[in-house]
């Protein structure tokens, strides 16, 4: 199997409640691979200044991340700086710096063009459409998006689910981009649009998911502590897409694999959440994630009376 990932390699300045970090390793493309290099090999595309730190190159490496793919280009590495309050479902950003990554073309190496699961993280959808112009039939393509993309590129992000099997965002972009209130709605509105599958994430209150025959509501798995929730919504694709691949990456995508994909990517996205940046993925291993994953089903299962 072999998964690619387009999209922003960074240095995040974050501050929260409980802690802060200065300049950590971050970017949604990051946070995505580190996730689905737990399920699948992950080959990353994207770009970073001279100045980005080589142990954080070696870090990826090491997760068996391959970065053929990432250009280091002249200039300073792409910077986010934000805070949370105690509702750390709503980030507040204090300032993003470009640099490098305001002039990003994606190239595709030759080697990952055959890709076969193919991710496009949170980029300008022109650049994302691009892409899929550079690879040879994936069998898979999922995209994310965020609200800035919504309010100034609209219309190249509807032609995007045109191409894509698989949408993930968020609440307040799926009510932004559909205009409904109701986000049962937004969802099947959304299927309309494209994508086979729409996977709408809602943060400390779990994910829904839909397809044209199913609907499907996970919680969120419950924590006591939370550090930091910047990339969870990142790391819970990249463990949902990572599952597909390694799981169903010869199979039928069935409505069983597209649910334990939503609970795999959760999982994730619950681990990431209990340190500041990628802190505690880098400690963690898969027996801790199927422990996690067996709490789970075991936590929301229920019989009929």
């Amino acid at each position: 199997m072999n998964l690619l990932v387009v999209g922003s390699v960074g240095l995040d300045t974050v501050k929260t409640p409980f802690g802060a970090v200065k300049e950590a390793l971050g970017g949604s493309a990051t946070y995505f691979a580190y996730a689905a290099s737990f399920f699948a090999p992950v080959r990353l595309v994207g770009v970073v200044g001279e100045d980005f730190p080589q142990e954080h190159l070696t870090l990826l490496r090491q997760r068996g991340v391959h970065l053929d793919g990432l250009e280091v280009a002249p200039g300073r590495t792409f910077r986010w700086q934000g805070s949370y309050e105690y509702d750390l479902n709503e980030a507040h950003t204090l300032a993003t710096e470009l640099n490098v990554f305001e002039t990003f073309q994606p190239k595709i190496p030759t080697a990952y063009q055959a890709s076969e699961f193919v991710f496009l993280a949170n980029i300008n959808p022109e650049l994302q459409l691009e892409v899929l112009t550079q690879v040879k039939a994936p069998r898979l393509i999922a995209c994310d998006t965020m609200n800035l993309w919504i309010r100034t590129k609209r219309e190249p992000l509807l032609a995007l689910l045109k191409q894509v099997h698989i949408f993930i965002l968020n609440d307040g972009e799926a009510r932004q981009l559909t205009q409904q209130s109701s986000l049962i709605k937004a969802g099947r509105l959304l299927l309309q649009w494209g994508p086979r599958v729409v996977v709408i994430k809602k943060g400390e209150h779990g994910v829904l998911l839909f397809t044209q025959q199913d609907f499907f509501a996970a919680p969120a798995f419950p924590l006591e502590e939370v550090y930091d929730p910047t990339g969870a919504g990142d790391c819970f694709a990249g463990g949902f897409f990572g599952s597909l691949a390694r799981h169903h990456h010869d199979q039928p995508l069935t409505t069983a694999a597209l649910r334990q994909a939503v609970i795999f990517g959760s999982v994730l996205a619950s681990f990431n959440v209990e340190r500041f940046s990628l802190e505690r993925l880098t400690s963690l291993t898969l027996d801790e994630i199927q422990t996690r994953y067996r709490q789970f089903s075991d936590i929301t299962h229920f019989s009929p009376v």
